[in-house]
């Protein structure tokens, strides 16, 4: 104790001896800063604004737990489990072990409400007297924040159903949360789109770097919220008004679908749909016609913090060729993978008709070939499928994830943009509403549009149905989309895993149940929110 009061004794001394001071030139007086240290003017809310992107990429790149993108492949109708599993994934294939402590609801529940707060900040902000960023300047940032208040919400209403409603800025613990009416929830949603979709910029040319109000291409945009609405709208079931929103995006005359060899590749061996997955082919500003909304990465070694945390996206979905002797890294076969899950069988050999060019070999890698100079004897001979070859090391995978560095051959992260909407995307929104109003020649109209892009056989009328909706985003979207989500909005998770992927042999879907198209609200929640009763999902 002695010691602490001496040093207690002293700083009094100090302060009293700098208060005494009169030499008032010492203290400082700042008259502008690169950092804003109060969310009131222009730079406060652009820093704010970027950090919403930021804390989305973070989602998406989280890499503590490996097998975080599993989570939302594996145990549904496109992908299955591997001897190469992290952990995190397997309660997403085998169902019994799905509970209210389960780690990945656990951490998605925290990450979106997290980013719903970063978003209430920025709306409250913006909505004070003391903004000081005008009119224009003040719908531009509430619609900016509105948008990712939307997204994360549609999120968590499609994956928990009704969830607790925060549209304020939370200040100080609280502990009384309870669920609103999923209704309440659609509502606010709904708001905020039609808010951000109204205020939202509006884009430049596909080339340019920065859409009409002069910010940087990849921020958001208008048709980014009237793409989600669609989304939205078909969860909520009002489908003639997700038909509009789909439409509006498409007539837009904004965007285009890729028909052409373009970008870093255009003369290369490749095809112009592979090519918009190109690492420098992703962005709107470097020719891909097809992108509304791109959440874009560098590479940190020459951009400091050019990204939030090491992707594994890549060694997810990549076969682990690496592992057999005779075989190296490169880019034609994207890169290092160590393949946490593969493509189901459905996927491999029922889904796509001949000839499509979506199941090309520059899209979904079926064959290797011997590439180590080290072993002359098999250098660019097949490689031969054996055991468990076959399951993980050269299983057929896509190639929308490959990315080599030949200064990076391990390969632990991958430093790639994230394609999050893009017009394939909304053309398959769009049937999906055609289909459900029972407009079956306009469904199949919608689907030919991305038919005759990838040169795969016409559809009719007569074969549209909602699950053939879901087998051509599969088609379309496969490695893309979150498939989990799409299987949950749409109440289809338990047929199309068990009907479709019920047949594999390490690692096979069990305890499948009607429970499971809603997520465990995480029970750390529940026991924390000591004043209120915040309500488990059934079954749980």
């Amino acid at each position: 104790m002695k010691k602490y009061s001496t040093i207690l004794m002293s700083i009094t001394v100090l302060a009293a001896a700098f208060t005494s001071c009169k030499k008032s030139f010492l203290a400082e007086k700042p008259y502008s800063s690169y950092t804003p240290v109060t969310l009131t003017d222009s730079l406060g809310f652009e820093a704010s604004a970027v950090g919403m992107y930021n804390l989305e990429t973070g989602i998406l790149t989280y890499s503590s737990q490996q097998g975080w993108p599993c989570v939302w492949q594996v145990g549904t109708d496109v992908a299955n489990s591997t001897a190469q599993q992290q952990g995190i994934e397997v309660p997403y294939y085998n169902y019994a072990t799905l509970t209210s402590t389960d780690g990945a609801a656990s951490y998605t529940w925290g990450k979106y409400y997290a980013l719903i707060n970063n978003a209430n900040i920025i709306i409250d902000a913006a909505e004070s007297s003391s903004a000081k960023i005008g009119g224009i300047g003040k719908s531009q940032v509430e619609a900016e924040a509105k948008f990712f208040r939307a997204y994360a919400y549609n999120n968590l209403a499609t994956l928990y159903g009704a969830v607790p409603l925060i549209v304020h800025t939370l200040t100080g613990p609280k502990t009384d949360f309870t669920r609103a009416a999923l209704a309440d929830v659609n509502a606010q949603i709904v708001n905020d789109l039609t808010y951000a979709s109204t205020n939202l910029a509006d884009l430049a040319g596909v080339s340019s770097k920065v859409n009409l109000q002069g910010k940087p291409a990849g921020r958001a945009n208008k048709y980014m919220a009237m793409q989600l609405l669609a989304e939205v709208y078909l969860r909520m079931g009002k489908n003639d008004l997700a038909e509009q929103q789909a439409q509006a995006v498409i007539n837009s005359n904004k965007f285009s679908l890729v028909k052409t060899r373009f970008g870093v590749r255009a003369g290369g061996a490749g095809d112009y749909y592979s090519d918009m997955f190109v690492y420098g082919n992703q962005r709107r500003a470097q020719g891909n016609s097809e992108s509304i909304w791109v959440l874009e990465q560098e590479n940190p070694s020459s951009v400091v913090g050019g990204n939030v945390d090491n992707a594994q996206q890549r060694r997810v979905w990549g076969a682990a060729y690496y592992a057999v002797p005779g075989m190296l890294p490169c880019d034609s076969l994207g890169g290092r993978g160590i393949a946490r899950l593969r493509l189901s069988n459905w996927v491999l050999y029922g889904l796509y008709p001949t000839g499509d060019m979506r199941n090309s070999q520059y899209s979904i890698k079926r064959r290797y070939y011997y590439n180590d100079p080290a072993f002359p004897a098999t250098l660019g001979k097949p490689v031969t499928f054996a055991g468990a070859d076959t399951l993980f090391r050269i299983c057929p995978s896509t190639l929308k994830w490959g990315q080599f560095d030949p200064n990076d051959t391990f390969g632990y992260a991958m430093i790639k943009d994230f394609i999050m909407m893009r017009l394939g995307e909304t053309y398959l929104l769009l049937a999906e509403a055609q289909v459900k109003q029972g407009k079956t020649a306009d469904a199949a109209n919608s689907i030919n549009a991305l038919r005759t892009r990838a040169n795969a056989p016409q559809v009719t009328a007569n074969q549209m149905t909602l699950d053939f909706v879901l087998d051509e985003r599969a088609r379309e979207l496969i490695g893309e989309e979150n498939r989990r989500m799409t299987l949950m909005r749409t109440g289809t998770l338990v047929d199309r895993a068990l009907r479709l992927n019920s047949n594999d042999a390490q690692h096979p879907i069990s305890g499948l149940a009607a429970k499971n198209l809603l997520l465990p609200i995480p029970l750390t929640e529940i026991q924390l929110n000591k004043d209120a009763t915040l309500t488990q999902n059934p079954g749980y």
